[in-house]
């Protein structure tokens, strides 16, 4: 067959435009996959470089920490955890300025961001601004309500802003509070500023079982257990963490477990905690340690302890009460009531409002036969503790003139 010249050039025109059009279909697809893969590399790169400053943030090195965030956010600064990360560093930093507007960069981006707006709240509560932080730990609760320290976070500022009810009423609404240690020990706390220690037990004791190595919960359980007198309880609460090697030489628990020993009647033990305490270098100027050997060696009848106590208290704490009510015991107990008057009388200048002094007042009078004196002292620390049934009977006693003496502590 023949064919000219003609038809080979358009059969070569149609090739080389075929040719063409193909080769443009697949620059173009080449350019979008490169396009593509240079954004997923982005988003490696910035990840990469986010992981290494979470984990500079996490070792305390602050400084690479903003480094590396930083260097993330120039990769691309719309990864909204880039922003976060960056605002918990400036917050650690007290860059509190920048830090309110990373998060807020943050929080535009993705408004529903439950750790933007929980460190928000952070902000604004080192700034002062409570109500500002509790709206921010509500709005991060709300979009993740299984996260607990939301939850806790905004029950605290309720407290905070003196809103007791609400914030219980806050925290057990929650999903997991009947689950959750955090909630229940806050639950605690609140129970505790209630005067309803009981409850705070109960609540502790839910915490514990929670999160059984929390020794935080332990020593609120123990605070707890104190207040509400279960002191046996609270007593093998403080042996079982003194066990462990690093409570060992925990002065605070020393001073509990002495104290407990003291209220479970083992004064002697108690005194011996104290004595121990108090030959260390740092011991020496404790005043705490210092009334705690006098209250036990007052017990045991240990009375020139007593006495060398309450000289040592006065000289470290001249404007405390405890060296001058130890003075008034001890004279009372050598029935010296003048002097023991003269001391509470002392004792009560450095603090008017203690219902106690007022009570043990009232009994030195008593001694002195003064009773219309005792009778208003006794109305007196009525009026400051009027729930107290000690100071009711005393007072009922004077009334009469019937009274006999009512133990103190």
């Amino acid at each position: 067959m023949h064919i000219n010249k003609a038809q080979i050039a358009l059969a070569t025109s149609t090739v080389l435009i075929a040719t063409l059009v193909g080769c443009s279909g697949q620059g173009n697809y080449t350019r979008q996959g490169v396009s593509l893969a240079k954004e997923r590399m982005s988003f490696l790169k910035s990840a990469t470089e986010w992981e290494l400053a979470r984990q500079a943030f996490l070792a305390g090195d602050l400084e690479k920490a903003i480094e590396k965030v930083d260097y993330s956010l120039s990769i691309n600064d719309t990864v909204v955890k880039s922003h976060v990360l960056k605002g918990r560093i400036q917050i650690e930093l007290g860059d509190l300025g920048n830090a309110l507007k990373s998060l807020r960069t943050a929080s535009t981006l993705n408004p529903e961001e439950s750790d933007a707006q929980y460190y928000l709240g952070i902000v604004f509560e080192r700034l002062n601004r409570p109500e500002d932080a509790l709206t921010h730990f509500e709005n991060a609760c709300e979009f993740d309500d299984y996260n607990p320290s939301y939850a806790v976070a905004a029950a605290e500022m309720f407290i905070d802003l003196g809103r007791i009810e609400e914030a219980k009423a806050y925290i057990v609404s929650i999903p997991m509070a009947q689950n959750n240690a955090g909630i229940r020990q806050t639950l605690g706390h609140i129970a505790l500023l209630q005067d309803d220690y009981q409850s705070a037990v109960e609540f502790f004791n839910e915490a514990r079982l929670l999160a059984p190595d929390d020794e935080g919960i332990v020593e609120n359980l123990i605070h707890a257990q104190m207040l509400a007198g279960l002191f046996a309880q609270a007593e093998s609460n403080i042996s079982l963490l003194l066990k462990k090697s690093a409570n060992a030489d925990r002065r605070d628990l020393q001073v509990l477990h002495a104290k407990t020993l003291i209220n479970t009647g083992r004064p002697v033990e108690a005194r011996s905690i104290y004595q121990k305490l108090l030959s260390s270098s740092e011991g020496k100027s404790d005043v705490d340690s210092w009334v705690g050997l006098a209250n036990s060696s007052f017990v045991i009848n240990d009375m020139r302890t007593v006495r060398k106590a309450a000289t040592r208290i006065v000289s470290l704490a001249p404007n405390s009460h405890e060296g001058y009510l130890l003075y008034a015991m001890y004279h009372r107990q050598a029935e010296d009531h003048s002097s023991s008057l003269a001391s509470i009388n002392k004792a009560l200048q450095q603090s008017p409002m203690d219902a106690g002094i007022h009570a043990f007042r009232a009994m030195i009078l008593t001694d002195l036969n003064q009773y219309p004196e005792a009778f208003a002292s006794i109305a007196h620390a009525v009026k400051l503790e009027p729930g107290n049934p000690r100071y009711m009977q005393m007072l009922d006693q004077l009334g009469t003139g019937t009274f006999a003496e009512v133990k103190t502590d």
